[in-house]
């Protein structure tokens, strides 16, 4: 089966879409007015309720520092990410949130926009195994305001993600 590769305006190109683009992923773009107002649940709520998906078909990208490395976890907007689960899903003993300034310079993104693709320091993935169960899952594109869509096969396939069971509610 061979994958259609997206063509987009160059207005909208980001680390994210390029990454995507040159591996001939299929995906789409979803963007929407992001408000800096209204972040009481967080950008990842905010995108699910601006595009109208449902929170568990939207993701957020979170790094975690294992002390001698950093790793990406991809876990629903609408969970919480279990960190002794990520550390044993890569054979760590212990993970702790990476601090936000570390975030956003090892990305490349800013918070709120943080993409698993495109990043400037290439990181471990972990990508929540209920993702698995989606047709297609919704991650940043790598700003604010703008997301991809794309079927979680292709996510793994183009970080060479693992998955794990991840999240809690």
């Amino acid at each position: 089966m061979s994958k259609r590769k997206h063509h987009e305006p160059k207005t909208a190109s980001t680390p994210a879409t390029s990454q995507l683009t040159a591996a001939g992923i299929d995906f789409q773009v979803l963007e929407y007015e992001h408000d800096p107002d209204h972040m009481d649940q967080g950008y990842g709520i905010e995108a699910a309720a601006r595009l109208g998906i449902d929170p568990k078909h939207v993701y957020k990208t979170l790094m975690a520092d294992l002390g001698h490395e950093r790793v990406i976890a991809v876990v629903p907007v609408d969970g919480h990410l279990d960190l002794k689960a990520l550390a044993a899903s890569v054979g760590a003993k212990k993970a702790v949130m990476a601090d936000p300034a570390t975030a956003q310079r090892e990305s490349g993104y800013v918070l709120g926009g943080i993409s698993p693709f495109g990043q400037r320091t290439r990181h471990r993935i972990v990508l929540d195994a209920g993702a698995l169960d989606a047709d297609r899952i919704v991650v940043s594109g790598g700003k604010r305001g703008f997301d991809v869509s794309l079927k979680p096969q292709d996510l793994i396939a183009v970080l060479d993600a693992v998955t794990a069971p991840l999240s809690t509610w």
